[in-house]
């Protein structure tokens, strides 16, 4: 196999094993297998586990947040184009999260933290990166003020998942965030 092609098996095989089993669950000899390499062979094309993790989480949330902005952009409205992307933006990363880690592995384990918070501050940086490239945005906002609107909403919206007990409990918190705090944080953006 050539190099892309393996790397795309590799990353073919995570997806579906993290789905299934969850990240914790998954070991690098059942992806190896999945993907039809030897160990040896995931090692030469990922360092770790964790960092196939980001690069399928990576892949997945880019390719929905191009999509999410392309939706949106037909709406005229600044503050209501900005609020609906960071709360579709806000769920796709919580969902992605739920879905290839899990929320309970992420609660009790440091090592999991650690990765949130890389995986946070990548989010941040592709959001304003794919902010500024919007014409709109990039004419009509300043970057420090789109930086504050990225990171305090994922932070929210972060702290939803360590502090909620129950998929109830988190809705909650995304209708009072979307209801009661994102429009006071789109507000002090844009003005």
């Amino acid at each position: 196999m050539e190099a892309e092609k393996i790397i795309e098996s590799i990353k073919r095989a995570a997806r579906e094993l993290f789905r299934k089993y969850g990240y914790n669950k998954t070991s690098v000899n059942e992806l190896a297998k999945r993907a039809n390499v030897a160990k040896a062979t995931f090692y030469k094309y990922f360092d770790s586990k964790e960092l196939i993790l980001h690069a399928i989480l990576m892949e997945y949330i880019q390719e929905n947040v191009k999509d999410i902005l392309k939706k949106n952009v037909g709406e005229e409205d600044l503050a209501v184009f900005l609020g609906n992307t960071i709360l579709k933006v806000s769920r796709l990363t919580y969902t992605v999260c739920n879905e290839f880690v899990g929320w309970e592995f992420i609660r009790e384990s440091a090592n999991a933290q650690e990765y949130l918070k890389t995986l946070s501050d990548d989010l941040e940086l592709l959001l304003l990166s794919s902010f500024i490239q919007h014409d709109n945005i990039a004419a009509s906002i300043p970057e420090k003020k789109l930086t504050f609107l990225i990171k305090t909403s994922k932070n929210i919206v972060f702290s939803f998942a360590f502090t909620a007990v129950t998929e109830a409990d988190v809705r909650k918190n995304f209708i009072s965030f979307q209801k009661e705090i994102l429009p006071y944080l789109v507000h002090a953006t844009i003005h």
